[in-house]
């Protein structure tokens, strides 16, 4: 088995990378899917959230209102690292069992946002990194995804730095281009990490 822990900065097209890799054959664990369950109604995960944050964090049903969680969070590192205490140690050990459930000889990709802000970096066989230009990924998190610009750079600002995350980097993608370019670059990982997987340790 190949660990593989990918990440990259918001906007930077993770998830694009990680459907390819999904298609490829990879065995694709994703935190921000595990870091919903986590805290979906009902899990003691969401009930340590309203005890940190208050009820105003819920929805008329019951569920976390996300949007109305990130923007107290990535507003205040210390309330940030007070929701990242909860969520990670949990989405941890759901991922750890994903894990240990997947063949012997698969390459196992840890879809990680925050692996550089939390430390995990060594946990893994390698490191990849979807790597973008601040610009591009303002100009994603506003054309795209609808943020204010005042809130994606703020999200950005939360988050480790490009420096900081290429300095963990044992393969990076460059995924500044269109879809095709990195349907090319994500072919190029997968021969290498499937040339990883067979070299002897």
């Amino acid at each position: 088995m190949l660990s593989v822990g990918l990440t990259g900065g918001i906007g930077s097209g993770k998830s694009e990378v990680t459907r390819r890799l999904d298609r490829r054959g990879a065995v694709v664990i994703d935190s921000d899917v595990l870091a919903r369950e986590v805290v979906a109604p009902g899990t003691p995960g969401l009930a340590a959230v309203v005890a940190e944050f208050g009820p105003e964090v819920l929805d008329p049903g019951g569920a976390l209102n996300r949007t109305r969680l990130g923007g107290i969070v990535f507003a205040d590192p210390a309330r940030l690292a007070a929701l990242n205490a909860i969520v990670h140690p949990l989405v941890r050990a759901r991922s750890t069992e994903l894990a240990a459930a997947a063949p012997p000889d698969a390459i196992v990709v840890h879809d990680i946002p925050l692996l550089v802000e939390v430390g995990l970096a060594g946990g893994f066989d390698v490191v990849v990194v979807v790597d973008v230009t601040e610009p591009v990924q303002l100009d994603r998190l506003v054309r795209v995804r609808g943020l204010a610009e005042a809130d994606a750079k703020a999200r950005i600002a939360a988050q480790a730095s490009r420096g900081q995350r290429l300095a963990v980097a044992d393969y990076v993608v460059d995924n500044n281009g269109d879809l095709r370019a990195l349907d090319r670059a994500v072919d190029r990982l997968w021969a290498w990490l499937q040339t990883t997987l067979a070299a002897p340790n």
